[in-house]
């Protein structure tokens, strides 16, 4: 998708737990059921998307396994695009 990310890494949701956030998006059900909550008036949405690395487990070959990535990808772009600017 052109968007360079290597110095990038995903966090425990603990290392950001002091951080007043507006607004919070998850994006699977396990984070949904285990949230911490957050501090302040920080709104959250849920977004549930399936979990391309549990799908792919079952593929039958790796072009199968990354279609489930590119699939979640291209949902998870849609959803970003929806939302409202402010």
């Amino acid at each position: 998708m052109g968007i360079g990310i290597p110095h990038y890494s995903s966090k425990d949701v603990g290392s950001v737990i002091d951080i007043l956030f507006d607004h919070v998006i998850t994006v699977c059900s396990h984070a949904e059921l285990s949230f911490p909550v957050f501090p302040g008036k920080t709104q959250v949405t849920h977004a549930n998307f399936d979990d391309p690395p549990k799908l792919a487990k079952s593929s039958k070959s790796e072009e199968e396994a990354l279609s489930y990535f590119r699939r979640v990808k291209d949902e998870i772009r849609i959803f970003i695009e929806t939302l409202p600017l402010k």
